[in-house]
């Protein structure tokens, strides 16, 4: 929490924010650098440039006739549209919904049309620029989950050659769908794009017998434009660093664990995307686990592990590395030994996992939830209201510290520690002390239940096996040895 204030007081003193190319990022970055510095690590920036698009949201306009749709998102790096271009445009579909490239399109013309596909298979800006091919003046892209109140998609960057693109509902989707023949667009959309200068930065911490692999532990460090971020993602921001803090109080661990602090999360994954594909195929091999905490403080919160072993949400547009589920299994089976209740969340792409993911790095990590809403199950599990946001502050000025839940980062914190001691203390596997470990759910326990990391001394401390919780003593090998390549994120 101390953590938090100072990111607090750093927004408040840089015009609320904590966004890429201002003043607050770098203050953010430079607090991170000395708490850092302080515990005895060295640290990295790691530059690299990053676009931002800000969209005029006076002139913005979305309307359809022939169809209930009354709104639209437009993607992240859309094209703007020339005026007067979009006016009463009819609609086109390509003959396999997913419209990724001309085979898909099946030789369709979309000369002068605005384009209806289905999210899936490739992304967005595949879609786009298919479209375009295809002769499309825009794109409406409709998702695939009927759960997601909203699509909210980025090109990635801009693109050349793709057209005016926006996101709407699966169930928006299926209403233009059936009244293709009938549907007509008006579409304005005016856009800046800018690019800025920024980083990350790294820090890691020695290890003994490297043979098993570094460990990573990522959080994003930068707000939106919009507020001060604080749950999002000062909490992730936050929690990693008194890791790093408490490791270094431990000693020097078996493995070494390397931490990063994202830039550009909030434009599109950058720097983390940027980190991963200039890494070699030699240095991917070195990185056996990659944890992401990204909002571990919402104010409404669910307790929710990315379910890399597909139990709740297959994950259709992602290959999940080998080893993740145990990955996973190192939170699920800490909450379970605690008794603290937990649920799935899925591989969506929305976070800085994504880069590992597409490296073939075994990938995990924890959220709390943002817009989505609670549902009556969820709050009978973690209390809070239903039929609310998770966080009604998300991406908004209200994200501060007093929106935050103690709760929740104390539950989260002691789960993190935890997930370092197993992946990077790696404990002798004869069995090792029960010893008490307070309740996460409880309000005192705000700093986290302490588990083996310790917070004074040189020695590493020893596991803590809370509630017949299993060590993986061997899990960092095997995952070294178990990985898989994937291909490009959908």
């Amino acid at each position: 929490m101390e953590h938090l204030q100072a990111l607090q007081d750093i927004a408040d003193a840089n015009g609320g924010t904590r966004a890429i190319g201002t003043p607050g990022y770098e203050a953010s970055a430079a607090y991170i650098e000395s708490v850092l510095a302080s515990a005895g690590y060295e640290t990295e920036r790691q530059p690299f440039v990053a676009n931002t698009q800000t969209i005029d949201q006076g002139t913005y306009v979305f309307e359809v006739t022939g169809a209930d749709v009354p709104d639209g998102v437009p993607m992240e790096f859309t094209p703007g549209t020339p005026s007067g271009a979009i006016v009463d445009v009819a609609a086109v579909a390509p003959a396999t919904a997913t419209g990724c490239d001309a085979t898909e399109w099946g030789g369709v013309d979309a000369t002068g049309l605005v384009a209806v596909v289905s999210r899936g298979v490739c992304p967005f800006s595949a879609k786009s620029l298919a479209a375009a091919e295809a002769g499309a003046v825009a794109v409406v892209i409709y998702d695939n989950d009927p759960a997601a109140e909203s699509l909210n998609g980025t090109l990635g960057g801009p693109t050349p050659g793709t057209v005016p693109s926006i996101g709407v509902t699966l169930a928006e989707g299926q209403a233009l769908v059936a009244a293709l023949d009938d549907v007509t667009f008006t579409i304005t959309i005016d856009e800046e794009t800018t690019s800025v200068d920024t980083f990350n930065v790294l820090a890691q911490s020695p290890g003994v017998d490297e043979t098993g692999g570094v460990v990573m532990i990522g959080a994003h460090l930068d707000s939106v434009p919009e507020g001060p971020g604080i749950n999002d993602n000062g909490s992730g921001s936050a929690a990693i660093l008194e890791t790093a803090v408490q490791l270094a109080a431990s000693g020097t661990p078996q493995h070494p664990v390397r931490f990063a602090w994202w830039g550009a999360e909030e434009v599109g994954l950058v720097g983390s995307t940027y980190y991963t594909s200039s890494l070699t195929d030699e240095e991917i091999a070195e990185i056996s686990a990659y944890l992401n905490f990204d909002m571990v403080g919402s104010p409404n919160y669910v307790i929710a592990t990315y379910d890399a072993d597909e139990s709740t949400f297959p994950a259709d547009d992602v290959e999940v590395p080998e080893g993740s589920a145990e990955l996973e299994a190192i939170f699920t089976d800490w909450f379970d030994s605690v008794g603290q209740p937990h649920i799935d969340t899925p591989f969506d792409g929305r976070s800085d996992y994504q880069g590992f993911i597409d490296a073939g790095i075994p990938s995990s990590g924890l959220f709390t939830g943002a817009e989505d809403i609670k549902t009556a199950e969820e709050a009978a599990l973690f209390g809070g209201t239903a039929g609310a946001a998770y966080d009604p502050n998300y991406h908004q000025p209200g994200d501060t510290i007093e929106n935050v839940s103690v709760e929740a980062i104390g539950i989260n914190a002691a789960a993190i520690a935890h997930a370092v001691d197993v992946l990077a203390i790696v404990p002798d596997p004869a069995p090792a002390p029960v010893v008490p470990v307070p309740s996460p759910s409880d309000p005192g326990s705000a700093s986290g239940a302490q588990p083996a990391l310790a917070a004074t001394g040189s020695d590493p401390a020893p596991a803590v096996l809370a509630g017949g919780a299993l060590v993986l003593g061997g899990l960092v090998l095997a995952l070294a040895l178990g990985r898989r390549r994937t291909t490009a994120r959908p």
